[in-house]
C-alpha cells in the first residue's frame, strides 16, 4: 500500500528528510510522514507552496514529466516589462550544471493586482528599495531554480516564489505546513 500527500512547504524548509545541518528544517518535521516518503520535485529553502509526496516512484515519475504543468505566483524586483515577459515566453537562456541552457516556451503574465498570499514568515525587503510587481508563471519542465533564473535572465530577479499548481492539483487556501492525504495522483 503506497501512500500520497500534499503539503504547503513553509518557507526555509527543505524540500527533503534528511539534510547536511542539524540547524535546517526538513519535511519530517511537519508531519510523521510514513517510511519511505519522498517528494516529488522540489521547492528551493526560499520557495514556499505546494509539493506533492509519495511513497511509489511512479508516482514520482509522472508528476516531474512535462506532461504535467507546475504554476507559480512570482513577487519580483521592479515593475517587469512586457518585452521582458515575451522574453520569459519564448524561452531564455539560464546555467545550468555550468552549462548554457535554453528554458522550453511558458505561459507568463503579469498579475493586475498582487495575489491574496498569506506574508511570508521572513519579510522580503523594505519599501524604500522600490517598486515590485506579481507575475504568474507556468512551466512544463522543472530545472534547478529554473524559475528564479530566468526572473534574473531578463533583469528582474525573484523575491518570492509560491508555487500554487502541479497538474490538477491546488495549494488552493492551505495554510503554511499543513499536509493532506491524498487517496491516489491521477494519471498511474
Amino acid at each position: 500500500m503506497h501512500f500520497h500527500f500534499k503539503i504547503h512547504k513553509p518557507y526555509g524548509y527543505l524540500s527533503q528528510f534528511i539534510g547536511e545541518k542539524a540547524s535546517q528544517k526538513k519535511l519530517g518535521e511537519l508531519y510523521p510522514f510514513p517510511p519511505g516518503t519522498m517528494a516529488i520535485g522540489r521547492l528551493d529553502q526560499d520557495s514556499e507552496g505546494l509539493l506533492l509526496l509519495t511513497t511509489d516512484g511512479k508516482h514520482s515519475d509522472w508528476i516531474r514529466s512535462r506532461a504535467i504543468e507546475k504554476e507559480y505566483l512570482v513577487q519580483i524586483d521592479g515593475e517587469i516589462t512586457e518585452t521582458a515577459l515575451d522574453q520569459i515566453r519564448n524561452g531564455v537562456e539560464i546555467s545550468l550544471e555550468n552549462q548554457k541552457y535554453k528554458t522550453q516556451p511558458c505561459k507568463v503574465e503579469k498579475l493586475s493586482n498582487p495575489p491574496d498570499v498569506l506574508p511570508r514568515s521572513k519579510k522580503i525587503r523594505g519599501d524604500h528599495h522600490g517598486p515590485t510587481c506579481w507575475i504568474s508563471v507556468t512551466i512544463s519542465e522543472g530545472k534547478f531554480r529554473q524559475v528564479r533564473k530566468m526572473t534574473a535572465a531578463v533583469g528582474f530577479p525573484t523575491l518570492r516564489l509560491i508555487r500554487i499548481r502541479i497538474g490538477p492539483y491546488l495549494l488552493g487556501k492551505m495554510k503554511p505546513g499543513a499536509v493532506e492525504s491524498v487517496e491516489s495522483f491521477l494519471g498511474v
